[in-house]
């Protein structure tokens, strides 16, 4: 990353702070006066697509993936936020059209590449789980859960997005983004643990 101005960083920590406390509007104010201060730090801002994803800001969600695939060329979870803000503005066909391409085998985290075919049409939700198994991982049991849970969400089935995201939240993890994504969506949707 470009050396980035402390200002703009402690903005950046004050808007993932707001997000984990599941202030929509107080951490997307944060990410936007990051940039004001250092215009140079937008494209890294995946976690501000995140929270524009929760606000319903589905278009801006999309950019801020775009924007971050040229910072972050090989990420899978860019790809499948990116599917996730499409999809919930102009549904899962056009999502799976709009995928970003991602070079799968760039990104070793389990289970990444089942989650992109799955996403792509290409999979299924048993082979995600299957290969979270193999691993015998919490962090790939999470990201499992919590991306199914995602797909599940924008697919309109709630009793199976529910399930999943209850599983990745549960799973013992400390200090890891994506697990606090997983008890923030639980806090939005009202979902008691």
């Amino acid at each position: 990353m470009a050396t980035i101005t402390d200002d703009a960083n402690s903005c950046v920590q004050r808007g993932i702070a707001r997000f984990w406390e599941a202030n929509l509007t107080g951490s997307l104010e944060a990410f936007a006066e990051a940039i004001a201060k250092d215009p140079r730090i937008e494209p890294y801002l995946w976690q501000r697509g995140i929270c524009q994803y929760y606000s319903g800001q589905f278009q801006e969600g999309k950019r801020q993936f775009e924007v971050h695939k040229t910072v972050n060329p090989h990420d899978v979870e860019n790809a499948l936020w990116h599917f996730l803000c499409v999809a919930r503005a102009d549904g899962m066909d056009v999502a799976r059209q709009k995928m970003i391409q991602i070079d799968t085998k760039r990104d070793s985290r389990v289970p990444m590449a089942e989650l992109y075919a799955l996403f792509s049409g290409d999979g299924a939700p048993e082979r995600v789980l299957a290969a979270a198994d193999t691993a015998k991982t919490p962090l790939s049991a999470m990201y499992a859960h919590l991306y199914l849970g995602l797909y599940y969400e924008v697919a309109g089935d709630a009793a199976n997005a529910e399930k999943h995201m209850r599983q990745a939240a549960a799973e013992k993890l400390d200090d890891v983004y994506m697990h606090d994504v997983a008890d923030v969506h639980m806090q939005l949707r009202n979902w008691k643990p």
